[in-house]
């Protein structure tokens, strides 16, 4: 027996993603997230089957989103995740000039290393 719960549709073997469940008092196929285990009265959907799931007329269907599931990242999350790779791979200037003028610049300096541990020197000694 496969560990993988597979797509109830006959002839699909793809793994299941979602659960599909109806409630026939009140008209409504419920689409949920893949449930914790199999019953009898639920059927296990693969993505495909699960996007194209219809209901008969005058039917609802429900979908319930997995708020467990990873989100798909959106444009802005990649554009924030690219200026900090720029940001971080830009190089750090030391300000001795107008930005250090007249202050001390807390400028640690490194006193010794193990691994990727550093000792720094505290900027008040």
């Amino acid at each position: 027996m496969s560990p993988v719960r597979r797509c109830s549709r006959t002839a699909c073997g793809r793994p299941a993603v979602a659960t599909l469940t109806y409630v026939y008092a009140d008209s409504t196929a419920v689409l949920g997230p893949l449930a914790t285990y199999a019953e009898p009265h639920c059927y296990d959907l693969c993505a495909e089957h699960s996007e194209r799931l219809t209901a008969p007329r005058g039917w609802e269907v429900v979908r319930l989103s997995d708020p467990s599931a990873p989100s798909r990242p959106s444009g802005d999350d990649l554009e924030a995740l690219a200026n900090a790779v720029r940001e971080a791979a830009r190089p750090q200037e030391r300000g001795d000039g107008a930005q250090g003028a007249g202050r001390r610049t807390a400028d640690p300096m490194e006193v010794a290393r193990r691994g990727h541990l550093r000792v720094l020197r505290s900027p008040d000694s």
